[in-house]
């Protein structure tokens, strides 16, 4: 069973720069896109970028410029580098994975880590 666990998240100052990780345990790590999501109080999950096996990734159009989606294969991580964030950046993020055979789509989450942007 794959599990996800996210590091790095605090608090930072705006304009400030954050880098937040997500490992996996599993060997298929490398065939798995990898999805960064954040969520504040009261609103949905909301993806904000993502990179798969081919290491295409995308943003939304909130992130782009700022944050950058990196994976490390040999390491089974994926980073977000997180860069000008601003308290509306703050929120907590969740790594996601989403690895498809050829008769199943299996899905995991992490547990979380808090980002808190404030002066």
């Amino acid at each position: 069973q794959e599990q996800l666990v996210e590091s790095g998240g605090g608090l930072v100052r705006p304009g400030g720069s954050l880098r937040l990780s997500c490992a996996a345990s599993e060997d298929a790590f490398s065939y798995y896109t990898i999805a960064w999501y954040r969520q504040t109080p009261g609103k949905q999950r909301e993806l904000i970028a993502k990179i798969n096996g081919f290491w295409q990734s995308t943003y939304v159009d909130a992130v782009k410029g700022r944050f950058t989606i990196s994976r490390d294969n040999g390491k089974k991580t994926v980073s977000l580098e997180m860069s000008s964030l601003q308290p509306e950046d703050s929120a907590v993020y969740y790594c996601h994975a989403t690895y498809e055979t050829l008769d199943r789509t299996y899905t995991y989450w992490g547990q979380g880590t808090q980002v808190t942007v404030s002066s």
